[in-house]
Parts: structure tokens; C-alpha cells; sequence
């Protein structure tokens, strides 16, 4: 089901930011990032957003109130998070553990939950007085490194919204942060998960070495097709369903039969972002898929409590013109091997490539890139309302980035949100092979068959 934006406007009435400080004293000292935190790609801040029903048993409690005296004791433990970003030699980033706090707004939105898109999914009415952009605090260094929005509304229920500087953690890094919080809201004096920082961990070697391709941040020349030149971009976003998922497992060959969610949703979008695109048929197209080093490795190279960014990018490239006219199961091939290619070696390298190559930007022309958020956890945090409805990405990063978000329709179904973003004249093309795609539209043939591709 797709999510249009909605027509809905309405007021919010925000009381003056003020920071949060850490509860208590905590160190003055520097933390250097790790050398995949810093690189350029996570050089900016992502918004989220997490959606609370009114809980009768909670009447009397300011969600607001409990948050903010929550969030000044979880900075006692993650007081890197009151700090400042300082850039050093060789755009070395540390944080400056200042204790100056994170930045906070109080608020009231004349609006009820079943006033917004049913359902509840990206893009959503307002998001720029849901999360208010202070002037001057949006900048990677010297600026606060979390802005968080609460929002009560008028039917009880209430919306936090944050902002992240995306170099100081991932999806499961802000998890655990907000996990934290949740359980101090809750009456806990110390998070169940005492935070790790040991950045050191993801460091280049000494001396750096280069030992894999790294086709994710490859040097291109620009495409006269790029989708960066485009004016008018649309938001939407897409509810995937169980039978929806295994609708689009059906068009595999059999010997891809066994692959996940994630790898045949991923082939799928990006042939039908592809096609919806126009390329010229001889432009390269790049998948860069986000994989998480948490749990890949035995034993694990991640710390438990880690909170740094802690994943890899992996890219699959293949010409416009094959994504469009071979099978499905040759993207699908591409993605898995890519996924495949994550090992140790391929982190510490990426950490080289950083440091010997001053932390260089991804690929950018005909790029797409998605990232799983469907186990980070962020759904499941309780502030004492019970678990969001609705928890994560406020929409997809403008032509690049889609996410995929665990959400649970009217149904009781548990499904896939995507949302992404695409220049006007290209969404109902993307619609149109993404709907053929799940209708089965294909050429019988087995391993054989192809996409019919829409002459629009």
C-alpha cells in the first residue's frame, strides 16, 4: 500500500529550546570517532520520529516532563552525547565531552494520531514544526550533537522526533541510547546495557592498507542522467506485506529460492528505481546495501554496548540496461554477493580507505542505497506509553536513501515501510513496475523470465 503525503496542517506551539545536561558531573575529555564514523557519508544529521498512542494507565504523567529528566540520566552514561564535534589533522573527528547537553523542545500540536495518513507511515504533514531546525544547530562540528522534539497531542497521545548526528551512531547505536532512556523513564537508576564507546576497534591499520575493492566509494565521472539535477522531488512510501513479499519471491528462479526479504526487496526496488530513473542503458547503477557488523562475526568484533556506527557499505553495480532487461534473479545475484563481500578485512580496509584517502564521500551518480532498520530495536522503546506505533526514519534521504521500517498494519500484519524519493516525473513509474512486479507481471521462462518493462 502506497503513502501519499497528506493534505493535513496544523499549529504547533513549541516552547524555547533549552539544553539537557548530563544529571550529574561527568568527564571534560576528548574521544576520537572511529575511522568509519567520520568518513563524509555520515558527515550530517537524519531525523526520526516515533509516534505514542494515549495509555490510560499513564493519566497524570507529562510524557514530556518524564523524558527530560529521563534523557539528563542517561547523559550521566552517554555523556559523549552532551559534547561537541572538533575536527583535527586530517579531518580526524573527536568528540569534546563538554557536558554543554543536547538540545530539547517542548510542545503542543493541534493535532490527533487519527488525524495523520492512515496509516501511519512517511511522509509526514508538518515534520518541520514536528522537528523545528534551530537556527545555527545543524551544523557536523561545534553544534549539539541531538536535538529531540516532544510533541503532546490532543488525544493523549504524544510524538518524539530527533535529530542525530549520524557520526556519532547507527539505527542499533540509537537504539540502545533511546533504549536507555526508555528504561530510566521507566525507574531504572542505570541502563540494563552499559554504553561501550572503544571506537579504536574500527581504526585503519598503522599503516593504512588498502587490501579489497571497495566499489562503494569509487571515483565517476558525473551522468548526464544523474537525478541530482532535478528540481521537484516527491516523497512516498511503500507498505510491504507478508503476501506482498512472498509475491515477489515467486519471480525468483528456484536456486535463489532461499534468499532473505532483504536481498529480494532490494533487487526489486532497485530494477523498478532503475527503470522509473531512464538512464541511458550504458550508465552504471549502483545498489549500496548497509550491512551491520554486530552480530556477523564469531566471535563478535563489536563490543556489547557498542554505540558507534558499526556497519559497512557494500555496493553491486551493474548498466541500466541490464538491470532492465535481464531476470530478476541477476540483480538478486548481485546483491547477495555484495552482502557477501562484508568480512573484517573488508571494515579495516574501508577504515584505511578513509584515512588514506581523507574520508571520501560514497558514489554518488547513479547511486541508491538502502538501509535495515527493521532489527534495531527502535519500535520497542517504552517510555512508560508502551512501544511506538510507528518508529523511525522521517523520510527517505532526498534521491539516495531508503530505509526498511518494521510497521504492523490495521491488520495486525507485520510488514516492510519504505519510503523513498524520486524526482515528480519518475514516481508513477516506479509505481507502475513495482505494481507489475507484484501482480506477477512476467514472461514464463522460469529462470528465464523477465520483467515487462513499461514503455512509459
Amino acid at each position: 500500500m502506497a503513502s501519499s503525503p497528506s493534505s493535513l496542517v496544523f499549529k504547533v506551539h513549541r516552547h524555547e529550546p533549552e539544553l539537557i545536561k548530563p544529571a550529574k558531573p561527568t568527564p571534560h575529555e576528548f574521544k576520537l570517532l572511529s575511522d568509519i564514523d567520520d568518513q563524509e557519508s555520515l558527515r550530517f544529521h537524519i531525523p526520526l520520529v516515533l509516534f505514542y498512542r494515549h495509555n490510560p494507565s499513564m493519566q497524570g504523567k507529562d510524557p514530556v516532563k518524564v523524558i527530560r529528566e529521563a534523557i539528563a540520566k542517561t547523559l550521566v552514561f552517554y555523556y559523549p552525547f552532551a559534547g561537541r564535534l572538533r575536527e583535527g589533522h586530517n579531518r580526524k573527528l573527536m568528540v569534546e565531552c563538554t557536558g554543554e547537553g543536547i538540545l530539547f523542545i517542548e510542545a503542543e500540536a493541534d493535532v490527533t494520531l487519527e488525524q495523520f495518513s492512515d496509516p501511519l507511515q512517511p511522509p509526514f504533514p508538518c515534520l518541520e514544526e514536528l522537528l523545528f531546525d534551530i537556527p545555527g544547530s545543524s551544523e557536523v562540528l561545534n553544534c549539539p550533537l541531538l536535538l529531540i522534539q516532544v510533541s503532546r497531542l490532543k488525544c493523549g497521545g504524544f510524538l518524539f522526533a530527533l535529530r542525530l548526528n549520524h557520526t556519532m551512531s547507527d539505527g542499533p547505536g540509537l537504539a540502545q541510547f533511546m533504549a536507555a532512556v526508555a528504561e530510566m523513564a521507566r525507574g531504572a537508576n542505570a541502563p540494563s546495557v552499559p554504553p561501550v564507546w572503544e571506537r579504536h576497534v574500527l581504526n585503519a591499520t598503522e599503516p593504512p592498507r588498502v587490501t579489497c575493492r571497495h566499489r562503494a566509494y569509487e571515483e565517476v565521472a558525473g551522468s548526464t542522467s544523474s537525478i541530482l539535477t532535478h528540481d521537484h522531488l516527491v516523497h512516498r512510501s511503500f507498505f510491504f506485506s507478508p503476501a506482498d513479499i512472498t509475491a515477489l519471491r515467486r519471480l525468483v528462479p528456484p536456486h535463489l529460492s532461499h534468499c532473505s526479504s532483504f536481498e529480494i526487496l532490494t533487487a526489486c526496488l532497485w530494477i523498478c528505481r532503475t527503470i522509473a530513473l531512464q538512464p541511458d542503458p550504458n550508465e552504471e547503477m549502483r545498489i549500496i546495501c548497509l550491512v551491520n557488523a554486530r552480530e556477523k562475526f564469531n566471535p563478535p568484533l563489536l563490543p556489547r554496548g557498542y554505540y558507534g556506527n558499526g556497519f559497512g557499505l557494500l555496493a553491486a553495480v551493474a548498466t541500466a540496461g541490464e538491470l532492465s532487461r535481464k531476470p530478476i534473479g541477476y540483480a538478486l545475484e548481485l546483491v547477495r554477493k555484495a552482502k557477501a563481500d562484508m568480512t573484517e578485512e573488508y571494515l579495516r580496509s574501508t577504515a584505511s580507505l578513509m584515512v588514506s584517502k581523507g574520508r571520501p564521500l560514497f558514489t554518488v551518480p547513479g547511486t541508491y542505497i538502502v538501509s535495515d532498520l527493521r532489527r534495531a530495536g527502535l519500535e520497542k522503546v517504552d517510555f512508560g506509553w508502551g512501544n511506538a506505533i510507528y518508529a523511525g526514519t522521517a523520510k527517505a534521504i532526498p534521491e539516495l536513501v531508503s530505509f526498511y521500517i518494521p510497521f504492523t498494519n490495521k491488520k495486525g500484519e507485520d510488514g516492510i515501510v519504505v519510503p523513498f524519493c524520486l524526482p515528480s516525473p519518475a514516481v508513477e513509474r516506479f509505481y507502475k513496475e513495482l505494481e507489475g512486479m507484484l501482480k506477477g507481471q512476467l514472461v514464463s521462462g522460469g529462470a528465464n523470465s523477465k520483467l515487462i518493462v513499461s514503455s512509459l
